[in-house]
């Protein structure tokens, strides 16, 4: 399943290390990531893959709450309902 998955928050050092080690615990693939820091603010959009045998849920669950841990707002979207969003 593709996901898109949004960070933001204050930034600080370690937010890349610990979102994508975590993804990395999770076997989710990273196949597209920007970054920025605006003015003080910390923003990140990856574009990945989850395992075939992952749970969605488990899976948002588990972001949002090291987003808590290290105190930035972590969102999952399945990539079909962000594109709808999206579209103009």
């Amino acid at each position: 399943m593709q996901v898109i998955i949004t960070v933001i928050g204050t930034d600080k050092v370690g937010i890349i290390a610990q979102v994508t080690t975590k993804l990395a615990t999770l076997d989710v693939n990273i196949q597209d990531v920007s970054q920025t820091i605006m003015q003080g603010a910390f923003t990140m959009m990856l574009a990945a893959q989850l395992p075939p045998q992952a749970d969605f849920s488990e899976v948002k669950a588990a972001l949002q709450a090291l987003g808590d841990q290290i105190g930035v707002e972590i969102r999952v979207t399945r990539q079909e309902i962000f594109d709808a969003m999206h579209k103009l």
